[in-house]
């Protein structure tokens, strides 16, 4: 049987998106990513979190866990600047970024904004290491 407080979690969770879309569409979900993932949700109580791993698009090996574009839907971002709210996504995951994470692409936006536009941002295609630019042979 159910607890109250359980069942009031499920409830409170229900009310929320969260998703994780990894970048090789397994769906499966490793240390990084969820140590990023629990970190946000205690620092920013989200009502959207978007979560993707999008290390496989870039030169690292299989299963890496070291570049990701993150959607964040706070109420905690209402009346500060894009500066403040990216400090806050940082401050959360300032471990994570000091090791492992190696980029982190941010959309921090309000319940307002996030209705206007609910979706995550697409990046564009990795060049490599080594400073390629386009259009260079």
């Amino acid at each position: 049987m159910l607890s109250v407080q359980l069942v009031g979690r499920l409830f409170a969770m229900a009310g929320r998106v969260c998703l994780s879309r990894s970048s090789a569409g397994l769906g499966t979900v490793g240390p990084v990513e969820a140590a990023i993932r629990t970190k946000l949700e205690q620092a920013l109580n989200p009502e959207v979190l978007e979560l993707r791993n999008e290390s496989g698009g870039h030169a690292v090996p299989p299963g890496s866990e070291t570049h990701f574009r993150v959607a964040v839907v706070s109420s905690r971002f209402e009346g500060l600047s894009p500066l403040q709210r990216h400090r806050l996504v940082h401050a959360a995951l300032s471990e994570e970024l000091a090791g492992p994470v190696h980029a982190l692409a941010i959309q921090a936006r309000t319940p307002a904004q996030w209705k206007e536009n609910p979706q995550l941002d697409a990046s564009p295609p990795c060049l490599g290491g080594n400073k390629k630019t386009r259009g260079t042979p």
